[in-house]
């Protein structure tokens, strides 16, 4: 486990980076298309619906707490730290179970918004 620490640490560190510019490029793009004045009002709406604006905060909440609460499950889980990969198991169901009910959230918002 040891040596495996760093590697990880870089994958992340490059992960970061790439989501940092992903973002950045998509909030240039879409000012540049505001900014030229080319969509009406339903545009403009549809722009906000894809860009997601309000939940983003939601999702990383969602993602950040279960994955938390997967770190507080493992503290109290007896397993073996050498060669068990019980950890990375349980934190990806943790994750993944964070992910589904932000996915559930945002359906249940979205069928509330059309009625």
């Amino acid at each position: 486990m040891k040596q495996l620490m760093p590697f990880i640490i870089v994958i992340i560190f490059f992960v970061l980076i790439a989501v940092f510019i992903l973002a950045l490029y998509n909030y240039r793009l879409k000012k540049r298309i505001i900014d030229a004045g080319l969509l009406d009002e339903t545009g403009l709406k549809f722009l906000q619906q894809i860009s997601g604006f309000g939940t983003e905060a939601i999702k990383w909440a969602f993602i950040l707490f279960t994955g938390g609460l997967g770190l507080v499950v493992l503290q109290f889980t007896p397993y073996s730290a050498e060669n068990s990969p019980l950890p990375y198991g349980v934190e990806m169901m943790f994750i993944a179970a964070g992910f589904f009910s932000y996915y559930l959230f945002i359906r249940n918002h979205r069928r509330k918004q059309n009625r």
